[in-house]
């Protein structure tokens, strides 16, 4: 069973999240503080994270920064789903193309169905 790393501040997006990746047959580990999503990540490394970037303390960007500063964790396939549109993005971080983001999913107008299609498509060549 694929093993989702959650990092969502929001408690009821989450919750609505957990059900619906549980029932589509994923384990999820789901964390409201980026930090302790990297503590996590060290011991069991997930399969995929799926993010939001606005987050409360050590935001989402900063997070996938230092994640991505783990040689063992260069692979590890990342969703950024969140509120921040691609225009904020691009206008707020230069040089994002380098953290390695799989798929960019904007909450307002993608449906939790869209979303775990975009997860299954990106576990899908490490299915076994």
């Amino acid at each position: 069973m694929p093993q989702i790393l959650l990092i969502e501040s929001d408690k009821l997006i989450a919750a609505n999240m957990l059900k619906v990746l549980k029932k589509a047959g994923y384990k999820v580990n789901w964390q409201v503080d980026p930090q302790v999503a990297l503590d996590i990540a060290d011991t069991e490394l997930p399969d995929i994270i799926v993010i939001d970037l606005i987050l409360a303390n050590h935001g989402g960007i900063e997070f996938l920064y230092e994640f991505r500063s783990y040689p063992d964790w260069q692979d590890v396939p990342i969703v950024v789903f969140s509120t921040l549109s691609v225009e904020e993005l691009k206008q707020a971080v230069s040089g994002f193309d380098h953290l390695n983001v799989n798929a960019y999913h904007y909450k307002p107008t993608t449906t939790l169905a869209e979303l775990i299609r975009a997860i299954e498509r990106i576990l899908q060549p490490t299915a076994a």
